[in-house]
């Protein structure tokens, strides 16, 4: 049984690179135009499979053209897809990107099939999640799906990580179900209602993330960092920010997404949460100097010789 469980989405990414952002009703000339494969859940998985994790991908896939591609990339990566659904009445799911000259990007999803996984496919993999160390969630697929996921996890005592992302109100069930939260800045304050900007203002958001039932919050705050803070048994807070690898960044379309898959593969080996950290960092420093989602996830070696060269 794989030791990792990352339970999300898979998409086709459709990218399209510009000068600048696009305001509202402008229309800008852009560059290349790319399609790769892409989704937050699948990001996670190739991220994590690339990094050294023994990794299962649970993920709802149309019968199309892209779902097949899709599955094919997994299996290549070596991740395992014995639970990967393949749903015959919707399409697969699909990204639309647009990045611009200094990396920064705009997102649109059409979920499809993403939108189909369910508790009974869960269910279905029950032996798989209840014999994994680290289960890993994002919000591309149904909340309920995602309740219920962390509901399985934390009955077998795994550890529960979620990438809030997309932003979206959670029901407060999920919250003390979770062993660590990983919103970034915005996400953050979607949850919580605090702006943060800086240490003091991470540390409030925390904070109420920790009241809702959470021990561990990691809040991604792209080039200041990341912001940990942990509640241990006996209430008391652990603070410490940990400051980003300086590189130029291209694309950081999924430089979340390989945090979270390289964190979940640091865990799972035993790793020092602090440790775990600076690892997942290594990782995503390197993705957003390459263009695109799954393809800019680095393999192990190239991580562990970025972090070393760069300590």
């Amino acid at each position: 049984m794989s030791k990792l469980v990352v339970i999300g989405s898979s998409n086709t990414d459709m990218i399209i690179q510009v000068p600048e952002l696009p305001r509202p009703g402008e229309t800008v000339l852009g560059g290349a135009f790319n399609t790769a494969p892409g989704g937050k859940g699948a990001n996670q998985a190739v991220a994590a499979a690339r990094a050294g994790g023994d990794v299962s991908l649970i993920a709802c896939v149309g019968k199309d053209m892209f779902g097949e591609e899709a599955l094919v990339g997994f299996a290549d990566a070596g991740i395992n897809t014995q639970h990967c659904v393949i749903d015959e009445d919707a399409p697969s799911g699909i990204a639309q990107i647009v990045v611009s000259s200094s990396g920064e990007n705009s997102i649109a999803v059409a979920s499809g099939a993403n939108a189909r996984l369910s508790p009974r496919h869960l269910d279905a993999a029950r032996p798989l999640i209840s014999a994994a160390t680290v289960m890993v969630l994002q919000l591309e697929t149904p909340v309920v799906t995602v309740v219920h996921a962390a509901q399985l996890a934390a009955q077998a005592n795994s550890v529960v990580i979620l990438n809030p992302a997309p932003a979206q109100a959670l029901p407060d069930e999920l919250y003390p179900l979770l062993s660590l939260i990983t919103p970034n800045e915005t996400e953050a304050e979607l949850l919580t209602d605090v702006a943060v900007h800086d240490e003091a203002s991470a540390a409030q958001a925390a904070d109420v993330l920790h009241k809702r039932g959470v021990d561990t919050v990691m809040i991604t705050r792209g080039r200041q960092g990341v912001f940990l803070s942990q509640r241990d048994a006996s209430g008391e807070t652990r603070r410490q920010q940990f400051p980003a690898f300086e590189v130029t960044a291209i694309d950081t379309t999924a430089a979340g997404d390989v945090f979270n898959g390289c964190l979940a593969v640091a865990l799972t080996e035993g790793q020092q949460i602090d440790e775990a950290i600076r690892f997942a960092q290594g990782a995503a420093a390197i993705s957003v100097q390459t263009l695109g989602a799954q393809t800019s996830a680095p393999e192990r070696h190239v991580i562990v010789d970025f972090i070393s060269s760069n300590s």
